[in-house]
């Protein structure tokens, strides 16, 4: 029925004088976090881009701070078809496909501009199509940022990590990074991160500097350690059976349109990285921790056996080709 829907939310069907127009195609548009964010300014990029070139063919609805659906839901909600699209962080899909836990592996990039190159290769872009047997299709790669520690005591080397709960998203890769540390991972939903810092049931966590500001989470985390050991980057997603049933000229504008917001997101996600660093460092609410570089190879030795147990589930070549992405 919502294919049919889809397929004739365009015809025009005339009973003598009468015409009768069928309701736009509606594209739910689900995220997790805050409108300011580079995923929410590109979500609402894409809606006002949609409204101009489509009219009212095409209307997007944007949903974000889990109001509609959270990370951990909105990909089965996807398949029933009660959201059409999601952007969920790379760590979410490692049950549909093991290679995209690439992402998640510590002190595997140098920078962003590594991340870019890799998602941007051949390589890359085949990932996206990784999930096509589980009935979902990858649209594209949306940045946020490299990943910061935070908790209530400072973190400077990894044995200071021992023992503390760290939140972390549903990962086994990231659950590894903190036991070899000495860390007790808790997976826990975004959304409730706020207040296990603040009831302090959790010591700390790790998110981007736009995550940190815009959830507030300095305010409640006495430390940051500017480690840049990760990325959390999301995949644009929506289900094989909404796209394929879009009509081809509708389905190539929404595409055009996404990938325009997209690429502005992406460039949005630097500048709120920097933006948000230097307003966390201005509130005064927390201490920003800059680690030497000696200090941070303590925790690349100490995170490194990470990359041999996860291996042979993701593949050395897989890793090979991301490490290339170092080279400038």
């Amino acid at each position: 029925m919502r294919l049919l829907t889809a397929a004739m939310a365009t015809v025009a069907l005339t009973f003598g004088a009468q015409v009768v127009t069928a309701a736009p195609i509606e594209i739910k548009f689900s995220h997790v976090v805050a409108e300011n964010t580079p995923k929410g300014k590109m979500a609402i990029r894409f809606k006002e881009l949609v409204a101009e070139r489509l009219g009212d063919k095409v209307v997007v609805e944007v949903f974000p701070n889990s109001q509609l659906f959270g990370d951990d839901k909105v990909l089965e909600a996807m398949l029933l078809g009660d959201v059409q699209m999601a952007a969920p962080s790379l760590s979410k899909f490692q049950k549909y496909t093991p290679a995209l836990q690439i992402f998640d592996l510590p002190f595997l990039f140098n920078d962003m501009a590594a991340v870019d190159r890799f998602q941007q290769s051949e390589t890359g872009q085949e990932l996206l199509n990784s999930l096509q047997s589980k009935g979902y299709v990858g649209l594209g790669y949306l940045h946020n940022g490299m990943k910061q520690l935070s908790a209530n005591e400072p973190l400077r080397v990894p044995a200071d990590a021992n023992g503390k709960k760290f939140r972390i998203q549903t990962s086994d890769v990231l659950a590894a990074q903190f036991e070899a540390v000495g860390g007790v991972p808790l997976k826990k939903p975004f959304s409730e991160v706020f207040t296990l810092m603040q009831t302090k049931a959790i010591d700390g966590s790790e998110n981007p500097w736009t995550n940190i500001y815009s959830k507030k989470f300095h305010e409640v985390q006495s430390y940051i350690t500017e480690t840049d050991h990760g990325v959390l980057d999301y995949m644009v997603v929506t289900s094989a059976e909404f796209w394929n049933g879009l009509d081809d000229d509708i389905r190539g504008e929404v595409k055009k349109a996404l990938d325009e917001a997209i690429a502005y997101g992406n460039e949005e996600a630097a500048k709120l990285a920097a933006d948000a660093r230097q307003k966390v460092i201005d509130s005064g609410r927390t201490e920003v921790i800059q680690i030497t570089e000696a200090e941070r190879e303590q925790w690349i030795e100490a995170m490194k056996p990470v990359w041999k147990k996860f291996s042979g589930d993701i593949g050395q070549e897989l890793i090979n080709e991301a490490l290339k992405a170092n080279a400038k």
